[in-house]
């Protein structure tokens, strides 16, 4: 299952990618906040209709989640736009490179504190000589 994850994980990255490049031109066409918008709108009614055909849990329990754990549709709101803006100055391997410096760096401080209850992992040498690696990358990527 280990190696699942992994390959799932690799395939959404190139999805992201994807993504991003996608919605950096649409982002020209129609506007970088109705692309955001756009893209919410369509994965709501994709979603809607995969929750309705395949849903197996309790949406009707929403208010009795940590109130902080509904902040991801925020975040993704943030995530999305912030890409959709970046793409088309800095192009698709800049804005991933620097979205995934972002994501080891805040998930390492999400770890080393074990908050969002997540398990606790210190920071240690290895993965701050990752994240130095990650930043002469997106140097020599630019």
């Amino acid at each position: 299952m280990r190696y699942f994850a992994y390959i799932l994980a690799l395939l959404a990255g190139a999805a992201l990618s994807f993504e991003g490049a996608i919605y950096g031109e649409l982002g020209k066409t129609i506007g970088q906040l109705e692309t955001s918008f756009y893209n919410f709108f369509m994965g709501s009614i994709i979603m809607g209709l995969l929750w309705i055909f395949f849903g197996k849990g309790k949406l009707s329990h929403t208010a009795e989640a940590p109130k902080w754990s509904l902040l991801g549709g925020l975040l993704g709101v943030v995530y999305l736009t912030s890409i959709v803006i970046s793409v088309p100055f800095v192009g698709v391997g800049i804005t991933m490179v620097a979205v995934i410096i972002g994501q080891m760096v805040m998930s390492m401080i999400i770890e080393h504190y074990g908050w969002l209850g997540s398990k606790k992992l210190k920071i240690n040498k290895e993965k701050i000589f990752a994240v130095i690696s990650m930043i002469i990358a997106l140097v020599l990527v630019n």
